[in-house]
């Protein structure tokens, strides 16, 4: 074979390899929460520029949606070719996930009304005598009942929560910061009422992008060289701004 017909044999493979790649549609699938949610008819936020911007550096189709973290999160664990954003990375999740990247931290706390002077908490146990609010099969669901909690009000979505917080159905509900600034204006409350009771120490950790395993392994490292060539030159933080 000569060097000109290998290169060019070469350079067939790889145009090939690509458009295999390229040919395969990803499902970036997330709820609705501070870093991602609905803009007229669009999937917005600083976390979906990020994906946007990921994928289309790595050179690939995709289509965006936002669901209950439920479904978003099964559609991860069952289908090929879904990017699940932001998710925890947790040592339950390591093996269930091919993980791109981390985007940010995640530092939950536990809020309550500030009027509720009779709310006492100083360490988990204390928790467990209130009802807490939190979403189906997300991490924080999963951590209290991991932990005992009995008194657990699930919900689909963040916003009911921190409706049933204000309406005072729950006691204390795990969230960040930001989250909690944006969820208790949409529930027409005030950020100012809220107070933090105490760190979900065990809860921090990394916020990322996420395959599910079924999807193909150069699809992953794909994804992966464009996310950190994106991190390397701060645009996945100048994406995210001055979210806290």
């Amino acid at each position: 074979m000569t060097f000109a017909y290998r290169g060019a044999w070469l350079t067939a493979v790889l145009l090939m390899f690509c458009g295999a790649v390229r040919a395969e549609t990803i499902q970036a699938v997330t709820e609705d929460s501070l870093h991602a949610f609905m803009d007229g008819d669009k999937v917005s936020g600083p976390a979906t520029a990020v994906v946007a911007s990921t994928l289309k550096t790595a050179g690939l189709d995709y289509h965006l949606a936002l669901y209950p973290w439920a479904r978003a999160y099964d559609m991860a664990l069952q289908q090929p070719n879904v990017l699940i954003y932001l998710i925890l990375r947790t040592p339950q999740r390591e093996s269930l996930f091919k993980w791109v990247g981390e985007v940010k931290r995640y530092e939950p706390y536990l809020y309550k009304l500030k009027q509720r002077q009779d709310i006492q908490v100083n360490n988990l146990e204390d928790a467990k005598r209130y009802p807490i609010g939190v979403v189906r099969d997300d991490v924080r669901h999963a951590y209290f009942k991991a932990q005992g909690f009995s008194k657990l009000f699930v919900a689909s979505q963040n916003r009911d929560t921190m409706k049933q917080l204000f309406n005072g159905q729950i006691d204390l509900l795990p969230l960040i910061e930001g989250d909690a600034m944006r969820l208790s204006k949409e529930a027409g409350g005030d950020f100012a009422s809220l107070e933090q009771v105490m760190p979900l120490a065990d809860l921090t950790t990394g916020l990322y992008l996420a395959y599910s395993n079924s999807t193909d392994d150069a699809i992953v490292e794909r994804t992966r060289n464009a996310f950190e060539q994106l991190r390397s030159t701060g645009e996945v933080a100048r994406l995210m701004g001055s979210n806290p």
